[in-house]
């Protein structure tokens, strides 16, 4: 019942000799939330509802940022708070958020072992990544630049929630496949240079939509 309003904002735009396509009105549809499998009743007429405040005191910030972006504003979401709260693979943001949290741990691993991270080996020895799934995450690494571009342009968060959940699958298949800390010095070195690259770029994806990236999980 809002879709007549932003017409209305630009001729007022107009009539003030100001350019109305300036203005970009992006309408955002109600959310439907849920709890145990059941929809939690709410009426805007009857004053029923669970405010932003309470949503995010349930399921936490980075959550409820998260999940409001990962559709367009248009389209209608159903919250499943259960899931949100959860730790598991299932809730998108905890395994996104866990695929930074795994990097930080083989740097603390790295440590403890008193190994040397030699960003310059590492970078004269990417050839050596032409294992599958080194391709696979160095190609969806590539994407990111445009992504973001294209995101911002169009108004469309969602784009990038949609590009952090395809580059967390690619670095958890990546990494369940192979080992980090081998005595191959070269390989080590470029195999933790993609792995810091990829979390580097997690960590900027998810300060763009306002959620935390944390160290340990």
């Amino acid at each position: 019942d809002h879709h007549g309003y932003g017409p209305r904002v630009k001729a007022a735009l107009a009539a003030i000799n100001d350019d109305p396509s300036k203005l970009d009105v992006l309408l955002v549809q109600f959310a439907v939330l849920y709890r145990s499998g059941e929809k939690v009743q709410m009426s805007t007429r009857s004053g029923d509802f669970v405010t932003l405040r309470e949503l995010r005191n349930e399921v936490g910030n980075d959550a409820a940022r998260f999940f409001y972006v990962m559709r367009k504003c248009e389209q209608h979401m159903d919250f499943d708070l259960d899931l949100a709260k959860s730790e598991s693979n299932d809730n998108p943001v905890y395994y996104i958020q866990y695929a930074h949290a795994r990097v930080r741990s083989v740097f603390r691993q790295l440590g403890d072992k008193k190994l040397v991270h030699d960003v310059a080996n590492g970078n004269d020895n990417l050839d050596r990544l032409a294992e599958r799934h080194e391709r696979n995450l160095m190609a969806t690494l590539e994407q990111y630049p445009e992504l973001v571009e294209q995101a911002a342009l169009k108004h469309e968060p969602h784009l990038l929630v949609h590009y952090l959940r395809d580059l967390a699958n690619d670095f958890h298949t990546y990494y369940n496949a192979h080992t980090f800390l081998i005595g191959d010095e070269a390989l080590r070195n470029a195999r933790l240079n993609l792995i810091e690259s990829t979390r580097q770029v997690i960590s900027n994806a998810l300060a763009l939509l306002g959620v935390s990236a944390p160290d340990s999980m």
